[in-house]
């Protein structure tokens, strides 16, 4: 077995601490159902670059504590590669940063169904995206529910 350079230390002794950071099928809003009962009797905040339409429910028999809907309208990129890029973008700012929000709807027993709508007409870097993401988050964990 190997050794760390300070011969008291083992280099395989610390505990590796995994953080599951997918962003899987049940963790997006989806179904016509879903998504036009989000859009009719949710609230609205506009953060940055981004409109939240955002519905805060009692936590659910078997659903995930949040599910996401990610739009990035026609009207503001013509180009699919365009919008695709801003999708993925917000798409994985959400997956890394999701965790405080998520642990917060456990705490109080709710579950939230989100849509994430862009309505800037640039493209962004990441990094901005990625702030107004962590913004959109602490507005929503910080609501009285």
């Amino acid at each position: 077995m190997r050794k760390h350079p300070s011969s008291r230390i083992d280099a395989f002794s610390f505990p590796m601490i995994q953080r599951v950071e997918s962003f899987k099928k049940d963790e997006r809003l989806c179904g016509v159902r879903a998504v036009s009962e989000l859009f009719r009797e949710g609230r609205t905040l506009n953060v940055g670059s981004l409109r939240v339409i955002y519905r805060i429910m009692p936590a659910g028999n078997d659903l995930k504590p949040a599910r996401v809907l990610v739009s990035v309208p026609k009207r503001h990129f013509k180009r699919a590669v365009d919008r695709n890029l801003v999708r993925r973008r917000i798409r994985e700012a959400w997956r890394r940063n999701r965790e405080p929000f998520l642990v917060i709807l456990k705490e109080r027993d709710k579950r939230a169904d989100i849509a994430l709508i862009w309505t800037d007409n640039m493209i962004r870097p990441y990094d901005i995206t990625e702030k107004t993401v962590i913004k959109v988050i602490t507005r929503l964990s910080g609501l009285k529910y």
